[in-house]
């Protein structure tokens, strides 16, 4: 049997923080499901073009065509939680390079995965005035991904449920990505979904790790250490604004108008999928493990 190429590109989350290999460096759900793709006789050549910090823009531009160049069969593209903490914010774009990034590989023929994902407000526990504005835009960028989703024919995973965010076994100290459960669980998740749609025939990954999680002391000590600069260097031109969206939050608050907020942005998604006007590509078959490459 000829072998299976396998690309992943994204931010870090797909990079793989929070669940360290064997030896130093990374492994991440991504090399996790690598490995659960198919049968030990079918080769799979694994390549994870993520990068921490990267926004939609970096997956298009530097990304994108790295990937294509290793003709991928299988593609996963999980990115748009940096765009919401940028104050260059602007939905209509984030959709926008989605769907070319989305189109690329559709039209050759490449099985994508997508992923929604829950807002980084909520995983840090930011007071309320700070935390909804960032929800709003993640939900926008969710919204934009499921259908963008749809679209393409992506398999798509709900990744932003309270049920996976809540659970605090899932995480790494940093309380933003996940540790080696949540990793696993990310990639058993993934592999559920190749396997119902006939693209993955290897065994399903592990989902009980193999080194103990945080303790809850290491969460409270990275928030008080390192977490203040992680929200520093991902959000250097955000504070303003943030701290603005903030005000505004509580003066709509005090109005009683909050809703105007979530209309907004609800408006501003639909607006920016209405902008990509173009038909949709022809739709090609994924080629699934083990098919010729």
């Amino acid at each position: 049997m000829n072998g299976l190429r396998f690309a992943a590109l994204g931010d870090s989350l797909t990079e793989g923080i929070g669940d360290p290999a064997e030896g130093g460096g990374l492994r991440g759900w991504a090399a996790i499901l690598a490995d659960c793709l198919a049968p030990v006789e079918v080769p799979v050549e694994f390549r994870n073009f993520a990068a921490s910090g990267a926004r939609t823009a970096d997956v298009l531009k530097e990304q994108l065509p790295q990937a294509l160049a290793f003709a991928p069969h299988l593609a996963s593209v999980v990115v748009g939680v940096n765009d919401t903490l940028r104050r260059s914010y602007d939905i209509r774009a984030v959709a926008a390079r989605l769907d070319t990034t989305y189109e690329a590989f559709a039209a050759r023929g490449t099985l994508l995965l997508t992923a929604c994902l829950p807002d980084p407000g909520a995983m840090l526990g930011l007071p309320g005035a700070l935390a909804r504005p960032l929800a709003r835009r993640q939900r926008a960028v969710n919204t934009v991904v499921h259908a963008l989703s749809e679209r393409h024919g992506a398999l798509h995973l709900h990744m932003a449920e309270d049920a996976w965010v809540a659970d605090r076994r899932l995480w790494s100290a940093d309380r933003l990505h996940p540790g080696e459960r949540g990793h696993r669980l990310l990639a058993a998740r993934f592999h559920t979904l190749l396997t119902t749609a006939g693209a993955a025939c290897g065994p399903p990954p592990r989902t009980e790790p193999e080194r103990p999680g945080p303790t809850r002391s290491a969460a409270l000590w990275w928030l008080a250490t390192a977490g203040t600069g992680w929200v520093a260097r991902r959000s250097t031109d955000l504070l303003p604004q943030l701290l603005a969206l903030a005000a505004n939050e509580v003066r709509h608050g005090l109005c009683g108008t909050g809703a105007r907020l979530d209309l907004r942005a609800c408006a501003g998604a639909a607006e920016a999928l209405s902008s990509l006007c173009a038909p949709p590509p022809p739709r090609h078959d994924g080629v699934r493990a083990g098919a010729a490459g």
